[in-house]
This record gives structure tokens, C-alpha cells and sequence, in this order.
């Protein structure tokens, strides 16, 4: 059987306008749309597809947040539930398909998945903000997905879902 594609929707309270740690506006679209394309390749591939949120109990807000605005290590895990819930409702309705799953794991985001990506055919990234197209470097998750992933990584950095390069962005990509 073929091993299945890998996805991870990634969402911090510091994509988060209200501070709930809720993903806003954009990187709502951005996981819906790597979501969206890994759920394809899946189909595409004839593959299980295994969906991975994982939520880190360590992380800490920046020193330069609001008081009182970090959520308990309780809210983080609830707030990343219920991520995952309406993000894979939002893309399959009401029952996920018999060929997806869908994980809530607790760890170090990076480590976790490099980890699960043994398991995997391919490891699907969503990014809100492809940070090499800004001509910075890319954030620790993507590092280490990039260094250390035993499979190889797509990496959905817009709405559109189209896969982005750490090299450049594809021909047919819009870059503003």
C-alpha cells in the first residue's frame, strides 16, 4: 500500500489578530489551501492522506505581547483542536473521507514532523508568509522540515495553494 502524503496546518497566536491563537483571515486561506493540495496529490496519488496539527506547550509569547494576553497551555491545546476540526470540516464536510486522518500532536512542530515524515510518502507545508520571497530566511519549522524531513516537503506558501521553492517562485506565481 502507499505510504500516505503528509500534511501539517500550522497556525500561532502571532498569525492571530485577536490573540486567541485562531489563525486570521490569511493563514486560515493559506492552511485551507495546502489542505487543499495535499488532499488532491492524495487523490491524485491514490494515497492515504494524514493530517498533522501540532500544537507546542512550550512556546511562549513574544516578551513584546500584551499581558495577560498568553492563553494557558489548556487554551493552546483546545484553540489547535479545534483548528484542526474546522479546517479538515472545511475541506471535507461533516465525515472525512475512509483514506484521511487527521492527528493532534504535541511537540516541537519541527521535530514532530520530521518524525512522522518517516512514515511518508511526501510532508506538505502551509506557510502564511514565504519568507525568502521577502529576501529573508525561512522560519524554523521549514528549516528543519527542509534539512531533516525522510521525505520529500512541498511547501504551500499563499492562498492559492500553489507549491513554492525555497529556490524561487514558480513561473506561473504572482509575486507582489
Amino acid at each position: 500500500m502507499t505510504r500516505s502524503p503528509l500534511r501539517r496546518a500550522r497556525s500561532k497566536a502571532a498569525a492571530s489578530p485577536d490573540g486567541t491563537g485562531k489563525p486570521g483571515a490569511h493563514a486560515w486561506q493559506t492552511v485551507s489551501a495546502a489542505l487543499s493540495w495535499a488532499a488532491e496529490e492524495a487523490r491524485l496519488r491514490k494515497a492515504r492522506l494524514h493530517v498533522v496539527r501540532v500544537w507546542d506547550p512550550a512556546r511562549h509569547a513574544a516578551l513584546y505581547a500584551a499581558a495577560g494576553a498568553t492563553p494557558t497551555s489548556e487554551e493552546k491545546q483546545t484553540a489547535a483542536r479545534d483548528g484542526l476540526a474546522a479546517v479538515m470540516r472545511t475541506e471535507f464536510g461533516p465525515a472525512s473521507p475512509d483514506d484521511v486522518t487527521a492527528e493532534l500532536a504535541e511537540g516541537v512542530p519541527e521535530r514532530v514532523l520530521v518524525d512522522r515524515s518517516a512514515h511518508a510518502d511526501l510532508l506538505v507545508l502551509g506557510v502564511t508568509a514565504p519568507a525568502w520571497l521577502a529576501g529573508r530566511s525561512a522560519g524554523p519549522v521549514v528549516r528543519g522540515c527542509l534539512a531533516r524531513a525522510r521525505c520529500p516537503v512541498v511547501i504551500i506558501g499563499d492562498a492559492n495553494g500553489a507549491p513554492m521553492s525555497t529556490g524561487r517562485a514558480p513561473a506561473d506565481a504572482a509575486v507582489t
